[in-house]
């Protein structure tokens, strides 16, 4: 029997309640297929500065790289807005995916059939099955390179070596040899040199895939393609801050930023997995969070660090069932079954 170790890190905001529902669901793929799991919890975020000072203590960051597999809530809120851009609840985001070594964020931006109708995009567009994974690379780039002001002035830096973009390619590449065998990378070559050298380091790297068809966009033109037919798209690979923003545009595409999973990887099996949405203090303890993007994020590790991708499809196949007739506040429809977070917890272990 395969024994797992997971560090929580519940984070801020809903984060503890969202968690919460994501380890039940676990226990119950566990249970139903034969394997374990023990949790270690640690800090990062704002909870952390409450604690310790800091956003990632140098504990956090111990017992993580300890663990098969890291799973986060999320992190910041208005109350640490005061703090500087170094000790904001941010920073231990970024400051966990270095010292992880987290280079590569997998996105995924997929249609469940109930919510179809919660998408801002026409029906004859968007299609029955879109399926888009987004391979961000996560810890080059601009939000990494040099940075500073002065005077009247500021400045911040976009740079990657052949090595970074190199092994994001590889990332992407295999990803889309396990799909439809189709890549777009995205870049602004025509302007940024940074681009060009990205462009010719994927084209390189192409040569060892020559089954998968690759593509090459702008990404100006790229955020206008996800509106216009997004259909087109399987797999897409592109740097840190275009990835950032292309993300959370195909996850509304897809009709809810509530619902969609994330994945962050290094070249080994540990893995960051969480939603892409916020810590939403609006809503902490009131039980109205939606739980999904979780629960979904559980299948994710369990399909890409755990080795265990029946335990996956089953959340996920179980995830589309229990929203056939329930919903949480953020994608309720008239005549469905309104639940709490802990209830849609509930529903999807009964649904395993």
């Amino acid at each position: 029997m395969a024994d797992y170790k997971i560090t929580l890190l519940k984070g801020d905001g809903i984060g503890p309640e969202i968690v919460n529902q994501a380890v039940k669901v676990l226990n119950k793929a566990a249970e139903k297929f034969g394997f374990t799991v023990e949790y270690d919890e640690a800090l990062l975020g704002g909870c952390a500065i409450d604690a310790t000072g800091v956003p990632l203590p140098e504990e956090t960051v111990a017992k993580c790289k300890a663990s098969d597999s890291v799973l986060l809530g999320a992190v910041g809120g208005p109350k640490w807005d005061n703090q500087p851009g170094s000790n904001r609840p941010e920073a231990g985001l970024l400051g966990i995916r270095g010292a992880l070594g987290l280079f590569a964020n997998l996105r995924p931006s997929v249609i469940f059939g109930p919510l179809k109708s919660a998408s801002p995009i026409k029906d004859e567009i968007i299609g029955d099955d879109m399926d888009i994974m987004i391979v961000r690379e996560l810890t080059g780039g601009i939000y990494f390179g040099q940075r500073g002001r002065e005077d009247d002035a500021a400045w911040d830096t976009e740079k990657y070596s052949v090595a970074e973009v190199e092994r994001i390619a590889r990332v992407a590449f295999d990803l889309a040899m396990k799909r439809n065998k189709k890549l777009t990378s995205v870049d602004k070559a025509n302007v940024l040199e940074s681009s060009r050298l990205w462009r010719q380091t994927v084209i390189e790297v192409s040569k060892d895939y020559p089954e998968v068809e690759l593509n090459h966009m702008y990404v100006d033109n790229c955020a206008m393609q996800l509106v216009r037919n997004p259909k087109q798209f399987d797999v897409i690979v592109t740097s840190n801050i275009f990835g950032d923003i292309l993300s959370d545009e195909a996850s509304m595409i897809a009709g809810s930023i509530g619902m969609l999973a994330s994945a962050s990887l290094s070249g080994g099996k540990l893995g960051l997995y969480e939603p892409i949405h916020g810590s939403a203090p609006d809503i902490a303890g009131k039980g109205i969070a939606n739980p999904l993007a979780t629960i979904l994020s559980v299948a994710m590790m369990l399909r890409y660090s755990l080795a265990q991708p029946e335990a996956a499809e089953a959340i996920e196949a179980a995830v589309a069932k229990v929203l056939e007739n329930n919903r949480t506040p953020d994608i309720y429809e008239e005549g469905m079954n309104k639940v709490t977070c802990e209830q849609m917890g509930d529903l999807v272990c009964a649904q395993l």
